[in-house]
């Protein structure tokens, strides 16, 4: 019986524990909940990793309705990172995570320095937990979040401040809303990110023609979907390139293939996003994919195509 591909991807190889994954796909941030919404409906134990919605020091609200619109090949997003505060997460949801077989990853978001630092010191230590994803790229809030994530000099502060208080393999999400993306994920990894992932939305907005106001509540919001699938896999490739820790790559993956010319690109895992709310099971259909694929290729180790495609 011929053997199966190996999947198996390390996404924090200069942590000194370490991050290992069962298979490159993870559901990413906003789109999976915190996971235990979702555990009946599918079985996330398939899943390479998931990474909870942002979470914020203290409970959020979240933006005014509408939240979501739809647009041609994508969706527009406005939540404004709504959550449960760090404390009720450590209570409510962590003891859960702590069960599972899959490694949860904690995004995390804020409006200060001190508030990003302050949340990130509060997971140290709690089972269940196994790395923090900062979300210095949310382009759906009033303060904080992108403005880390267009400064390199800011990121890197941020990122060195974060890894002085926690333990965790900690991995930088970017904005695509920069001139030059490289800049950013240079100056994360000089300040000892163990990895990025690229991209976050779009900023974007939509207008009805009908009532001639904006759609969403917060008049701008976030682009998602296969819309931004070819800027996010060319910033990719672009961060690849120039850096050496681990790329994480999302942003339209409606399918293996699209999964596939991410890992090609460079990237060494996946994030799936918004095919998650077309269907609980879009993760592991992409999992099951990739391996199909693999198998069919007579390749036997999921390593030997990440860059290939340089």
């Amino acid at each position: 019986m011929q053997n199966l591909p190996d999947l198996r991807v390390q996404i924090a190889p200069r942590h000194p524990e370490g991050l290992k994954l069962d298979n490159p796909v993870m559901a990413a941030s906003g789109t999976f909940g915190y996971g235990t919404e979702l555990s009946d409906s599918v079985d996330i134990q398939k899943l390479g990793a998931i990474i909870c919605k942002g979470i914020t020091l203290r409970p959020r609200k979240g933006n005014r309705q509408p939240r979501i619109v739809e647009t041609m090949s994508g969706l527009l997003n406005s939540v404004g990172l709504e959550n449960i505060g760090v404390e009720a997460l450590i209570k409510d949801k962590a003891p859960t995570w702590a069960a599972w077989q899959v490694p949860v990853i904690v995004n995390v978001a804020g409006e200060t320095l001190d508030e990003y630092v302050q949340t990130v010191s509060r997971l140290e230590g709690i089972p269940g937990i196994r790395a923090v994803e900062l979300n210095v790229s949310c382009p759906n809030v009033p303060a904080g979040g992108m403005e880390f994530g267009v400064n390199a000099e800011l990121a890197a502060r941020l990122t060195g401040e974060v890894k002085a208080v926690s333990s965790l393999p900690i991995m930088v999400k970017l904005s695509p809303n920069v001139t030059d993306i490289r800049g950013i994920a240079l100056a994360v990894e000089k300040a000892g990110a163990d990895a990025v992932s690229l991209i976050n939305t779009v900023k974007a907005m939509a207008i009805d023609a009908k009532t001639k106001k904006p759609c969403l509540g917060n008049i701008a919001g976030g682009l998602s979907g296969p819309a931004i699938k070819p800027i996010a896999l060319y910033m990719v490739y672009q961060v690849a390139e120039v850096i050496s820790i681990p790329v994480i790559g999302c942003g339209g993956i409606s399918s293996a293939t699209d999964a596939l010319e991410f890992i090609m690109a460079g990237a060494t895992a996946v994030q799936v996003g918004t095919l998650n709310l077309t269907g609980p099971e879009g993760c592991v259909t992409v999992v099951t994919g990739i391996r199909d694929f693999m198998r069919q290729e007579g390749i036997a180790e999921l390593s030997d195509l990440v860059g290939i495609a340089h």
